[in-house]
């Protein structure tokens, strides 16, 4: 058993319970085999000689059609009886494996949360590489060109003796 803290913090902290180390550590870790508290030195089961770390060992076996990572439920079980038994449960899903990919052309980026941007023209989740209307061909925003007689911002807004007044240039500017 650890002493626990300081003379004047008895609740703070624990001493490791390794033989040799007697160190007092303020944010000691406590050993789901032993009990023990322990130092970051002799945290792991090794470290510490651990009797109780083989009853801790869990290992899982990757769904190869879904993608899910299923439990062993005991120890002389074999990889493809797990996935026989997973396939019969019904929750194996391969849709779940694909991930959608960016669909502009010849890019085959992966689709996630934190690189995906939905294109306010035509409503595509993109990319961030192609978030622009003319990277990923935009339907909407080739009918407004079309429909506008030209390119944004050229040639819509004249020179006045080759300068611009400020008020004039910003009445004329536009979004695309």
């Amino acid at each position: 058993m650890a002493r626990r803290g300081t003379e004047f913090f008895p609740e703070l902290g624990a001493q490791c319970d390794d033989v040799g180390c007697n160190q007092l550590d303020f944010l000691p870790f406590e050993c789901d085999g032993c009990g023990g508290f322990f130092c970051a030195a002799h945290r792991t089961y090794l470290d510490h000689g651990c009797a109780k770390a083989a009853d801790q060992g869990r290992t899982v076996v990757v769904c190869p059609e879904c993608g899910d990572a299923i439990e062993r439920a005991a120890p002389g079980q074999s990889e493809r009886e797990i996935l026989d038994e997973h396939v019969r449960s019904r929750r194996c899903d391969p849709a779940r494996k694909r991930k959608p990919t960016c669909p502009a052309r010849r890019c085959k980026e992966v689709l996630m949360f934190c690189n995906t941007t939905q294109c306010k023209g035509c409503g595509l989740k993109v990319c961030l590489r192609h978030r622009f209307p003319a990277d990923h061909d935009c339907a909407a925003a080739a009918a407004r060109r079309k429909a506008g007689g030209g390119q944004c911002g050229r040639g819509a807004q004249k020179k006045e003796g080759g300068r611009r007044p400020l008020a004039v240039s910003i009445r004329s500017f536009k979004i695309c």
